[in-house]
Order: structure tokens, then sequence, then C-alpha cells
């Protein structure tokens, strides 16, 4: 029985660019592992995986270092807001 490795994706996104690398990791892999394995931070040096968030689809999750890949997963590291979103809709709403 051979060693069992999953597909995952990583992406990340700025205003101007977005990136999902896709890679093969071994089954048990953290989200914070494969973020590191992925290269991401090569491309966008902005990206702190010890402090920014992540989540899969959309979906955050609290501690990444523990939560473990499963087949298919995305990996989605997010950005800090620069403006709260209420406020963000307040604007856009007086713009109007």
């Amino acid at each position: 029985m051979g060693i069992s490795k999953i597909k995952v994706e990583v992406a990340y996104a700025t205003p101007e660019e977005q990136k999902i690398i896709e890679l093969d990791v071994m089954a048990g892999t953290s989200m914070y592992d494969a973020v590191e394995q992925s290269g991401i931070t090569e491309l966008f040096p902005q990206i702190d995986i010890d402090k920014d968030k992540m989540g899969i689809f959309g979906k955050a999750v609290k501690n990444p270092r523990e939560h473990e890949l499963i087949e298919g997963d995305r990996v989605e590291i997010y950005r800090p807001l620069i403006i709260d979103p209420k406020q963000a809709r307040l604007n856009r709403a007086a713009k109007k």
C-alpha cells in the first residue's frame, strides 16, 4: 500500500491579481502546511501565514495549523479588511 496523496488548491487575490495554485500533498496535511508548500508567499510577499486568516471555500477556519485538508479543498488566504463592510455599504449608498 503506497503513501496517499491528495489534490488541493491554495488561492489568494488582490484587487489587481488572483492566483490559484494546484498541488499534491500528503493525506493529513494541514492548511498551514499546504500554504507553505505552495510557494504562494513568494508570489505575494505581503501574505503573513502566521497572521492572515484562512478558510476553505469561503468558510473561515480558526486554526489552520490543525485543520487537515481533504481531496479537492481550496485553501483561501484572506487579506485584512481596509474598511468595515458596513461603512463601505454606507459610503456606496451615500454616493447614489
